[in-house]
């Protein structure tokens, strides 16, 4: 997708949100689970995330072991033994879901899941796409949300529709559609009894005054949602990802959020350098994702961008989407251990 340079109180509290107890509307959440089961990749400590045992990033592995490339595959093992969202593709998002859903459930994991599949995705860009319409795009949403079912889970709401409409990318005759789509599909996931949904509200590099999305996030049902998403796919550092949550947040009336560490390890590509969110070269694998922040703000710190997949067909990469082992290798190799 493109980026223009485009839980001691506060443990508890964030516990409280993400994983045990109950939500802020009353609602059950999930407990953190016990050790992975049979089945089920062992999460990184701290994380009550689900891995997912057969990712690109895991069968990357198996083949380096075949080859025997043992120190790349100890490498790349920085990614597949860590818990990436999920982001079902297709017209039929069902299958793909329940998958997930099932493989989680022995270890009372947390399934992350991307929703995107908006209409005029990304502006006709690297990942452009989407529903068909607004009636192709209620129908996905309502059998995603019903394949969840009432299974723990964290929805990350379409990453770059309301910066889009923002920064003017997404034509205006598609404003009021997109925001109706966007609370609809808020109120459609919150009726699932633990799945805790975060709109993206894209990155202090894109959308530099908070201010901006403030009005847009309030008519996409940010009120209704558990919180903002910030960074996905992008690499500004948890620092300044952070201040800007942090200002965001007061305007908002203290709305909490989720940042996505995948790929900031090294913080974004330096100089103003074209497309510099697009297969950066040079960058690392940031945060582990955990529940754990230390801020009492941030809910989670996520790996929704999943390391190794390409951006677009920028810097050599293949189509957005598409796994790239050498980036991924990359990535992981340059990541502080």
């Amino acid at each position: 997708m493109s980026r223009r340079s485009v839980t001691t109180a506060a443990l508890a509290l964030l516990a409280a949100l993400l994983l045990t107890g109950c939500g802020r509307d009353g609602s059950p959440v999930a407990p953190v689970g016990p050790p992975a089961s049979r089945g089920e990749a062992a999460p990184t400590s701290g994380s009550p995330f689900w891995v997912d045992p057969d990712s690109d990033a895991a069968r990357q592995v198996r083949q380096y072991e075949a080859q025997g490339r043992t120190e790349d595959a100890r490498l790349l093992k920085r990614i597949s033994e860590r818990p990436v969202a999920d982001w079902p593709a297709g017209d039929d998002p069902v299958p793909e879901v329940a998958k997930a859903v099932r493989g989680a459930a022995p270890g009372l994991r947390t399934v992350v899941f991307v929703a995107y599949n908006i209409p005029h995705r990304d502006c006709g860009l690297y990942s452009a796409g989407g529903a068909h319409d607004a009636q192709a795009y209620r129908r996905w949403v309502d059998a995603f949300a019903g394949a969840i079912g009432d299974a723990p889970a964290v929805v990350v709401l379409e990453p770059d529709a309301v910066p889009h409409i923002v920064d003017g990318c997404t034509p205006p005759q598609h404003h009021e559609e997109r925001l109706g789509l966007l609370a609809e599909a808020v109120e459609r996931f919150k009726r699932q009894p633990r799945t805790r949904v975060y709109l993206d509200a894209g990155n202090p590099a894109w959308i530099e005054r908070p201010d901006k999305l403030v009005e847009p996030l309030r008519r996409a049902g940010i009120a209704r949602a558990d919180g903002f998403a910030l960074n996905v796919s992008n690499f500004q550092t948890n620092d300044v990802v952070r201040g800007f949550g942090a200002g965001l947040s007061r305007l908002l009336g203290g709305t909490h959020f989720t940042v996505d560490t995948s790929r900031n390890g090294d913080g974004p590509l330096p100089g103003d350098r074209p497309e510099g969110w697009c297969n950066p070269p040079g960058r690392s694998l940031g945060v582990p994702p955990t529940d754990r922040t230390g801020d009492e703000l941030v809910d989670a710190y996520l790996w929704i961008k999943r390391p190794g997949d390409s951006d677009g067909t920028c810097r050599g990469g293949p189509a957005a989407g598409t796994w790239w082992p050498d980036y991924a290798l990359g990535l992981a190799r340059r990541a502080k251990a």
